[in-house]
């Protein structure tokens, strides 16, 4: 153990002037050699105010390019003491090996100055290093082993300044090899296979990022059976071992391996991934297993030959770097004495993540002009702006902001300026203007001092952030230690010494495929491919289940399912069938077809396999998550025996189930290991003595046919078919589709009906991302939802009046995010919480509220450290406790099994009814919300519509002879009490009113729609006159007139689709005409032209659907005349271009005595369409046109009243006498 006690008195370089100088004061400490440290503690001076409250530490091999130590990756600062007495220790959380240490103090007690007594832990460190110079390389052959191993490792630690070169290359056996490289900072792993090949090998995996940076980084490759561990430093990457290395005896062959370079003749029988381009810097440490191979070069071993210059030192080229990462950062420099005649260069190394930055600017004051050297668009430009002239610019190079270094060089001759991008791999622009400097001539880097004359520098652009290193003035390195001293031109905000950059995505933080773009102080994701939102691409943006997109009223259709939510497995893309009772989810294979297979005496079996179009955890997750799964299994026979005997080895088998299945036995609609068909369950196979009926091996087809419901057993991935050799034998298989419905996890919830109740479960783990999902609804104006507590850092979710908070601290002091909604959030309504936290921001969002989000701090801590029990509805204290249901909690993807919990603690009810309070608005065109106990569902049995949310249009193309008759009510079967329809519909047929809607499309004029009439002589005929017009036609007393309306709207015989509503309350009558602007059905323009001829949808009259009833409930009331074609009229278009009202009233209120509503109609049938026949019978009736009213002499016979009303369009004025035909 070191122990460094050191006093800082009154020296008058420790005593600041202000804060903002800490960065140039340091207290740095000679350890005398590399030493592991592993903590540092530090104390206040001795019985003063002095003390430090927060600082900085740099560790250097050399006292020369100094690295600073980051906690968790990214806080830099340490805490350090409240007073001068109390002894506070920092362990590290990785030993730091390296010979120097600077402590830099950031800020202090405010009341006294920098005072500090230090104490350094450590222990010695001891290794084995050799050192390459781009020409030499260690080969090393093993030859066999002794024991046997299924793992070998490779270990060792670099440090270079070349961003590229080979690091190892190892040979095994059929000349298979592995090639780890240095390639632009970054180290990747390639496999190559064949001596001869020319290929420059397959990428395996790709680590790390700015490893030239002169420091020694950990580099550790294992082999195991199934894959490659490649690790850099913290980041590790899996790759799967490619095939031709999974069988990689290095036991029984020679494994050469060469580190530091290739030699020459291997050049010339692979091709090489770097041409040219051996590895130039230090290796340490270097093991194969627990094998030492620099230790076995340093004995001259056998096994080992030494290639060129190989030394066992390191060589520590010095290199200072300086560092712009504030926003004030700037150095200036002075001219050189030899600058008179307007000769000059001017070169430097830069790296950056920015696209924008000033590198140079100067002033020329004798041609009166200014000079800017930067970056804009990632691109050099060098910019000259004279008065009174045009500005000349020049632009070099391009993706200058990916973090390497860039060589910049400025040269001026007396008649030619020119800037160059990395030399022979950059690009030169160049001018005839020459730029006359002078030793007088202040040249300013990365940006302008904050209070400079704006004569001496003006930055128009953004000011550079990053490294800059190579700083040469005519060839004349500049001394930056000198700068840093003072005694060579100005700077402020400057890292001198080292270079601070960071990759902020090596490793990244985006998840699930995002893209990371970064620049110096963040970085940025890019999730438009990926499937996922957020900061971090870390929420999908699918839901997880066809059950949820049901309720959010979304209908059939293919839809993309994230079983897992923000976790690992990949959406899929599967069709969502939505019926009015279940959500279910489809996923096909490569085979859902009827497949026949004919005997052959060559082949004794038939086998097929099944590729699903999800993978494979894609269809573990969601039959583990469905509540139910199903899958067709046919088999189709003739002579082809299938089981045989439950006893004797099947003829016929299946696999199925997770990973590669088992072998299965039984067919579909039986049970597992019963060895029967679904026959033999229920005793009704062909043949008794057998349990399939195929086993009865007949001469004839038959058919073994059912569905496989048990979920372990599920998907079927192949079929084997067996007795197909004999003669005569044939046979048939389908296997459908996996069918699966019930999400377990949407459903899943809990009743907290007291405030001291509480679910509890194991501590959340949520350290860089958490998202926290959940429904609620509650009666209650405030209560815990979540919470989860650490020693410092806590999570929690809470309800409080009219607004959700979620509140968090991950070391940098608590923050809230809050949403407030325009709604009151205690309405016992289900509402949605979506909580997600991440290394850059936090989010909110409650319902379809807008989300509210807050930033992370720059540099802060990032880790969320909890420890304690999750709570959920209530906190440890037990106080604040919610009251009411939550349903469908997750966290990171992870569904909480509320219900399993709420079954074994006091106060909490497993599961929460009342859907239908929120989700009842889901069910339209008069369909009614019926409660489940897992949900709801739309009863369509009073709408003219179907499907999952009574939105599907039930339509059907009629001709001249198509009719649809509907008996609202025979006097004769009322009589007898013997109707076995619903009595509501009897209940009153005495209307003082009604309800009608429906849509058509025609081309046909004259045509009636609608009519329907009474045993009382009392009708209503909707239907479209020969000019197009909409009418209606109302007797609603014998003894009455006729009464004739029309509607505004013309032309309605157009073929385009119209929608009638027409509403009667006593003597008014509204009637609405929406006219939908989509294009004619092709099938509907060549109809005939007598009758009503064309489509009809949606029918309803008050209460009932006639057309509805006789496409799906066909038999009584219902009477359906003609070939009733079910089609789709398109009624369910959104668009309507114009909507026409009219309001009527109808003229003689009069009415008989006893009549018990005034102006009512008594229904008894109604027709839709074309010619039907009326229950009554026929009389001879005369029809005659007067003054635009119609008058009856008798029974109203509806045979004459269509063909009556026809003829009454084509002809003026008329009497027509109809007879008993």
């Amino acid at each position: 153990v070191f122990v460094c006690l050191y006093l800082l008195q009154r020296h008058p370089m420790l005593l600041p002037r202000q804060k903002g100088d800490m960065l140039y004061q340091w207290l740095e400490v000679d350890l005398g050699r590399r030493t592991q440290i592993t903590a540092v503690a530090t104390q206040g001076r001795y019985g003063s105010s002095d003390w430090l409250t927060g600082y900085l530490l740099m560790f250097s091999d050399t006292g020369h390019n100094w690295r600073q130590h980051r906690q968790e990756d990214s806080l830099g600062a340490f805490p350090g003491n409240s007073n001068a007495d109390t002894v506070v220790q920092y362990k590290l959380e990785q030993a730091v090996i390296a010979r120097y240490l600077r402590l830099i103090p950031l800020d202090w007690n405010p009341t006294g100055r920098i005072g500090l007594r230090l104490e350094i832990y450590g222990c010695r460190y001891t290794s084995d290093v050799a050192n390459f110079d781009s020409s030499s390389s260690l080969i090393i052959r093993l030859g066999v082993r002794p024991s046997r191993t299924t793992m070998e490792v490779i270990s060792l630690k670099f440090k270079t300044l070349k961003n590229s070169g080979t690091l190892l290359h190892a040979v095994g056996q059929r000349d298979h090899s592995l090639t780890l490289v240095l390639q632009k900072g970054r180290l990747l792993l390639y496999h190559q296979q064949g001596m001869s090949s020319s290929s420059s090998g397959q990428l395996l995996v790709s680590v790390g990022s700015l490893l030239d940076d002169q420091h020694w980084h950990h580099v550790k490759l294992e082999r195991l059976s199934t894959h490659l561990n490649l690790t850099v430093d913290k980041n590790t990457q899996q790759v799967h071992t490619p095939a031709e290395l999974s069988h990689w005896d290095i036991h029984q062959h020679i494994l050469s391996k060469i580190f530091g370079g290739l030699r020459t003749p291997i050049h010339g029988l692979q091709k090489p991934i770097l041409s040219n381009k051996n590895f130039h810097g230090c290796l340490e440490n270097l093991l194969y297993n627990d094998l030492n191979l620099i230790n076995l070069a340093k004995q001259n071993n056998h096994q080992v030959t030494v290639v060129g210059n190989v030394t066992f030192s390191c060589a520590e080229p010095v290199s200072v770097a300086v560092t712009f990462a504030h926003s004030q950062s700037f150095l200036q420099l002075p001219g050189l004495m030899s600058w008179s005649s307007g000769v000059f260069v001017i070169a430097l190394e830069f790296r950056t993540w920015n696209k924008l930055g000033l590198l140079l600017t100067f002033d020329l004051p004798q041609i009166e002009s200014t000079v800017w050297l930067y970056l804009n668009e990632a691109r050099l430009r060098l910019r000259v702006n004279k008065v009174g002239r045009a500005p000349l610019e020049l632009s070099a190079g391009s993706g200058l902001n990916d973090g390497q270094w860039h060589l910049v060089e400025m040269n001026s001759r007396q008649d030619r300026l020119s800037i160059t991008v990395d030399k022979d791999e950059g690009a030169t622009a160049h001018t005839s203007i020459p730029l006359p400097l002078t030793a007088e001539s202040k040249l300013f880097f990365g940006g302008c001092p904050v209070q400079q004359s704006s004569q001496e520098c003006r930055n128009p652009f953004n000011m550079f952030q990053g490294c800059v290193r190579l700083l040469t003035l005519d060839g004349q390195t500049v001394d930056l230690i000198k700068v840093q001293q003072r005694l060579l031109g100005n700077y402020s905000h400057l890292q001198i010494d080292m270079c601070g950059i960071i990759d902020r995505c090596s490793p990244s933080h985006c998840e699930h495929g995002g893209r990371c773009t970064q620049s110096w102080s963040t970085f940025h994701c890019n999730c438009s491919t990926s499937g996922y939102r957020g900061a971090t691409c870390h929420s999908s943006t699918y839901e997880q289940s066809c059950e949820a997109y049901k309720h959010k009223g979304n209908t059939s259709g293919h839809y993309y399912i994230d079983v897992d939510g923000s976790g690992p497995i990949k959406p899929q893309l599967v069709y969502c069938n939505m019926t009015e009772d279940t959500a279910w989810m489809v996923i096909q294979h490569n085979n859902t077809e009827l497949t026949r297979v004919h005997s052959s005496p060559e082949s004794t079996r038939h086998s097929a396999h099944f590729d699903y179009a999800s993978e494979e955890e894609q269809l573990a997750a969601v039959i583990s998550q469905s509540e139910h799964c199903e899958q067709e299994l046919s088999y189709h026979c003739r002579r082809s025996r299938l089981l045989n005997a439950p006893e004797g080895a099947p003829f016929s088998w299946w696999v199925g189930g997770p990973d590669r299945g088992q072998v299965q036995t039984y067919w579909g609609g039986a049970q597992p290991g019963s060895h029967q068909c679904h026959c033999g369950l229920q005793d009704s196979c062909l043949d008794s003595n057998y349990f399939c009926n195929c086993d009865a091996d007949y001469d004839e087809w038959a058919n073994d046919s059912g569905l496989l419901t048990h979920k372990e057993s599920l998907p079927v991935r192949s079929l084997v078919v067996g007795d197909i050799q004999r003669p005569g034998s044939e046979a048939a298989y389908r296997v459908g589709p996996l069918r699966c419905h019930g999400d377990k996890n949407f459903w899943n919830a809990a009743f907290f009906d007291r405030e001291t109740s509480y679910l509890h479960f194991p501590t959340f783990h949520g350290e860089l991302n958490a998202d926290i999902s959940f429904l609620f609804k509650t009666t209650s104006s405030s209560g815990v939802f979540l919470e989860n507590l650490g020693i410092k850092d806590f999570i929690r979710i809470e309800l409080t009046s009219s607004e959700v908070v979620f509140s968090f601290d991950v070391g940098n002091g608590p923050l809230e995010v809050r949403v407030e909604t325009s709604i009151p959030l205690n309405d016992n309504r289900w509402h949605s919480v979506r909580a997600e936290r991440n290394v850059k921001e936090a989010l909110l969002r409650v319902d379809e509220f807008p989300a509210t989000t807050k930033g992370a701090p720059a540099d802060g801590h990032i880790h969320l450290q909890l420890n304690s029990q999750l709570f959920i509805g209530g906190t440890a204290s037990r106080q604040k406790g919610f009251l009411g249901c939550i349903r469908s909690l997750q966290l990171n993807g992870i569904t909480l099994d509320l219900e399993e919990r709420a079954k074994i603690t006091p106060g909490v009810r497993p599961g929460c009814p009342g859907h239908c309070s929120s989700y009842s608005y889901l069910c339209q065109n008069q369909g009614l919300c019926a409660e489940k106990a897992k949900g709801f569902s739309c009863d369509c049995g009073q709408s003219a519509y179907t499907g999952a949310f009574c939105h599907k249009e039930v339509s059907a193309n009629f001709k001249s002879t198509v009719s649809v008759t509907y008996v609202l009510k025979d006097p004769y079967e009322v009589s007898m009490n013997s109707s076995a329809w619903p009595s509501s519909i009897y209940s009153d047929m005495t209307l003082r009113g009604e309800n009608i809607s429906l849509s058509f499309r025609t081309l046909q004029s004259p045509a009636l729609l609608l009519y329907v009439n009474s045993i009382y002589r009392e009708f209503l005929a909707l239907l479209i006159n020969k000019h197009g017009e909409n009418m209606q036609i109302y007797k609603l007393h014998s003894g009455r007139d006729v009464e004739v309306l029309s509607s505004r709207v013309m032309n309605l015989a157009d073929g385009r689709l119209h929608t009638v509503n027409i509403r009667r309350l006593a003597d008014t009558v509204f009637v609405q005409v929406n006219t939908h602007s989509d294009e004619l059905d092709a099938e509907l323009a060549g109809l005939a032209s007598l009758g009503f001829t064309g489509c009809l949808s949606a029918v309803r009259f008050n209460s009932i659907s006639p057309l509805k009833a006789a496409l799906m409930h066909s038999g009584s009331p219902v009477t359906v005349t003609g070939p009733l074609v079910q089609s789709s009229c398109g009624s369910s278009s959104p668009a309507k271009p114009y909507t026409a009202e009219t309001t009527h009233s109808l003229s003689g209120a009069r009415m008989d005595p006893g009549q018990p509503l005034v102006n009512a109609m008594r229904s008894d049938s109604a027709l839709i369409g074309g010619e039907a026949i009326h229950p009554s019978n026929n009389r001879n009736i005369s029809l005659k046109y007067h003054n635009q009213n119609l008058f009856f002499e008798d029974v109203i016979c509806t045979v004459c009243l269509v063909k009556g009303l026809s003829a009454f369009f084509q002809n003026s004025k008329f009497t027509f006498l109809c007879d008993n035909t």
